[in-house]
């Protein structure tokens, strides 16, 4: 079976459903709460999981409390080898979630533990070296993701990054990466340009493969010298949209791995990614492969 990693950061959730979003100085009475397992990494991880088709393994760090244990116990419960997550001394990662009344929310990370995997560790280059899709985003460490990258390229693993949250990368991290996934604000940072169309003009000239995610408008992939593909959304009534991109990545990595094209992949990804925002929650919203296919 094909197999992916997801290099990434995974928190504790901490989400409260208001009526409207705060504004600064502003005080709001949330009309409900829930704790749930969250992060970029760890839901893209159960996301590719749940899409079936691959053995889905997770690289990276939780915290020495009562949420490590936690955190691991519902990856592995979704399917995602936690072997190689590694545990160190503090906390691990937290995010304060906002949600409103038509699923828009505002997020505040405290990455914890993520901001300690500052290394990708032996066993974690073997899960690496030996995938066929590594996935990774920018809730850890830059240096972290590079060497992560770096060890994909040695062993010829395509390597997908999603770019979120967004900031310039250097040039040695663009160099590395097969795949970059980004939307329009993150395209628009990580190329340092307000022009979406020139934008993906540069990312596609130094990466040559640029996913850009569109939420209800669909997502574009655009190969370089190639037209673009364009994949519509499916309209759904939003209850949150937390975890819809990371789903998208996680189902995307998936699809790629078992051997999809690029445009059933996206498909795939898009269906579920819609799916997800319909439901509450992180990684608790992220649907099964039966439910895409059902949904297809």
């Amino acid at each position: 079976m094909s197999s992916v990693v997801v290099v990434g950061s995974v928190n504790a959730d901490l989400s409260a459903r208001v009526a409207r979003i705060p504004a600064p100085g502003e005080t709001v009475l949330a009309t409900g709460f829930a704790r749930s397992p969250g992060g970029k990494g760890g839901n893209q991880a159960v996301g590719a999981a749940r899409a079936g088709g691959a053995d889905v393994a997770f690289v990276g760090a939780v915290g020495t409390d009562a949420d490590g244990a936690w955190l691991a116990d519902r990856l592995d419960a979704a399917g995602v080898d936690v072997a190689t997550l590694t545990r160190v001394e503090g906390p691990s990662g937290q995010a304060l979630i906002s949600v409103d009344a038509a699923g828009e929310n505002a997020i505040v990370v405290v990455p914890g533990a993520n901001a300690a995997f500052t290394e990708v560790t032996p066993a974690q280059a073997v899960a690496i070296a030996h995938a066929d899709v590594v996935l990774a985003q920018l809730e850890t460490p830059l240096a972290t993701v590079t060497q992560a990258a770096r060890i994909a390229r040695d062993h010829g693993v395509r390597f997908l990054l999603n770019a979120a949250p967004s900031q310039p990368l250097p040039p040695d991290l663009l160099a590395l990466l097969d795949v970059l996934i980004v939307n329009e604000h993150e395209a628009r940072d990580v190329a340092r340009t307000d022009d979406l169309d020139e934008a993906l003009t540069r990312l596609v000239a130094e990466v040559g493969t640029v996913v850009l995610t569109l939420g209800a408008s669909g997502s574009r992939i655009v190969h370089r010298g190639q037209e673009p593909i364009s994949v519509p959304a499916r309209r759904v009534e939003a209850v949150d949209t937390t975890a819809a991109g990371d789903t998208y990545c996680g189902v995307l990595a998936a699809a790629l791995a078992r051997g999809a094209s690029w445009e059933a992949a996206a498909e795939e990804a898009s269906v579920a990614s819609a799916l997800t925002v319909t439901r509450p929650g992180a990684q608790d919203s992220i649907p099964t492969r039966a439910e895409v296919l059902a949904a297809l």
